[in-house]
């Protein structure tokens, strides 16, 4: 099944169970992929690795907000995007932990022989090629800022 139904069949069971919260981040997931597959020349459906990228984009937004919100003590409105996180990241592939990444940062940066920060981008970007869509981008950096410490 792939990843667009597996949205529908989650907003159908939320819209029956009364689960509110669900309902409207499933909603707006899907108006956004759907969004996407109309978007260009032709109407086309969206292979799972774009709809990865949609909820990657919407966690990124969520995390954004959530900082706003705080900075300006709207601390109900940061609550609630915190609750929607954990939903659109039910649709993400599983998350490597930090560990892991810090190991693969050591290791690349050894293979590629980088020993100043002034090729720290030439490492994230190899490290995000090497983990693709299991690791956020902003832990991959925090762990190559680390490296070099």
């Amino acid at each position: 099944m792939n990843l667009k139904s597996q949205i529908v069949i989650d907003l159908t069971a939320a819209m029956k169970n009364s689960e509110e919260l669900k309902k409207e981040v499933l909603r707006m997931l899907k108006a956004e992929v759907m969004k996407e597959e109309v978007s260009g020349d032709s109407k086309r459906e969206l292979e799972d690795s774009e709809i990865v990228k949609i909820v990657k984009r919407m966690v990124k937004q969520r995390r954004d907000s959530i900082e706003q919100f705080e900075k300006g003590g709207r601390t109900e409105l940061a609550e609630k995007e915190k609750n929607e996180i954990p939903i659109l990241e039910k649709y993400l592939p599983a998350q490597i932990d930090p560990e892991k990444i810090a190991e693969i940062v050591a290791a690349k940066k050894a293979e590629l022989q980088i020993s100043d920060k002034s090729k720290m981008g030439m490492l994230i970007g190899a490290v995000m090629k090497e983990v693709g869509d299991a690791a956020d981008g902003g832990v991959i950096k925090n762990c190559v800022e680390k490296s070099f410490e």
